[in-house]
């Protein structure tokens, strides 16, 4: 009897993690947050938007950042507070250049926040390290010099007004013309060791239900999103909503198509690979765009370069593909029957001829236009 309810509870067990994963897999949570996404265009500026009064004791930051549709191109999913799992930190996702395309590093929480491109993300996040509080015991404590939490409701608080953030730009990648320069210090290296919890349900549908927000796209939007940040995650509308107060730089719109910019990415070194036959030839634009795109190879013959932030033209080479044994089957026969070809009989000799040689004549001037 013991046997059969061991047998039983295993069963069970097992019956509800299968359900788990298919519920994981079917649901939202598979979204980029935690996905490396490679494209041939760069993401917008960061909008310049407040940050909503934390919500309550416990939640923590998390920044804004422009995510990638394949169909509509890049879409804003606005900062949210959210509830952390005790005595982790949030580590932002980034966009880095690479190999002629842009990739996404999704984000993750860790004991310690590691690299996350050295964007300048606002609000704690001044592109090294986190400044906007801590963990003390159970407890996270906030630095109200650098976040808006309410004293009233939250008490856990300090003052360290000794941050300073040299990094003013708005850009929203590493690395490339345009982008933020910089690299892992050693000691974000050593944290990328460390063992890292993926993003929480909460932020991934977060991030799913911006995919579904028509006005968050930059074609929408350009650059400014009406909804910038909200107080909890998939809260768009009504109280705690904060709207962009200006774009980060001049938008314009890409040249391509997102189908067209889509590339594919190797997975784990966060470096682009992109497919060759999907690999696009890039011709710079030489009208001032600040979007991004990925930088023009060493100009030469003294050519001014390219402005980094050019949106650069795919030019496609269609595919070509074998035909498979069974149409060319079918092709021979419907095909008729060729004529044999006559052999090629001996020619006579030419007959002697007495008449006069031409005189050489010198042949006409080519034109300049014609081939030598």
């Amino acid at each position: 009897m013991q046997q059969m309810k061991l047998q039983y509870t295993a069963g069970c067990l097992v019956i509800s993690l299968l359900l788990s994963i298919s519920a994981a897999l079917s649901s939202p949570a598979i979204a980029q947050i935690g996905m490396d996404v490679s494209v041939s265009i760069g993401p917008p500026a960061l909008p310049v938007y407040g940050q909503p009064m934390g919500p309550g004791p416990g939640y923590l930051w998390t920044p804004g950042y422009w995510a990638w549709d394949d169909d509509d191109g890049y879409y804003w999913v606005p900062g949210t507070w959210v509830l952390a799992p005790v005595g982790m930190l949030w580590t932002p996702g980034y966009w880095s250049w690479s190999n002629d395309a842009y990739i996404w590093n999704g984000g993750y929480w860790g004991p310690h926040i590691g690299f996350y491109g050295g964007i300048n993300y606002g609000y704690g996040y001044g592109g090294v390290g986190f400044f906007g509080g801590e963990w003390r015991g159970s407890a996270f404590y906030y630095n109200t010099a650098v976040t808006h939490v309410d004293p009233a409701r939250i008490t856990n608080v300090y003052v360290n007004r000794t941050v300073i953030v040299n990094n003013r730009s708005h850009a929203a990648f590493n690395g490339g013309p345009g982008g933020v320069a910089a690299s892992p210090t050693p000691q974000e290296a050593a944290f990328a060791s460390e063992h890292h919890q993926p993003p929480l349900a909460a932020q991934t549908a977060h991030e799913h239900a911006a995919s579904q927000n028509h006005a968050l796209f930059a074609s929408v939007n350009h650059g400014r999103p009406a909804v910038a940040a909200t107080v909890k995650p998939g809260k768009f509308s009504g109280p705690g909503v904060v709207a962009a107060k200006a774009a980060g730089a001049r938008y314009h719109a890409p040249a391509i198509s997102p189908r067209e910019a889509r590339t594919s990415a190797t997975a784990g070194n966060h470096s682009a690979t992109p497919n060759a036959a999907n690999r696009p030839f890039s011709k710079p634009n030489t009208s001032n765009n600040s979007n991004s795109t990925g930088p023009k190879n060493a100009h030469k013959g003294g050519k001014k370069p390219a402005h980094p932030n050019e949106i650069h033209r795919a030019q496609h080479k269609p595919l070509t593909r074998s035909p498979s044994s069974h149409a060319l089957n079918q092709a021979q026969k419907v095909r008729p029957a060729s004529k044999p070809h006559a052999q090629n009989a001996p020619h006579p000799a030419p007959k002697p001829s007495h008449a006069p040689k031409p005189q050489k004549q010198t042949p006409p001037p080519k034109h300049e236009n014609e081939p030598k």
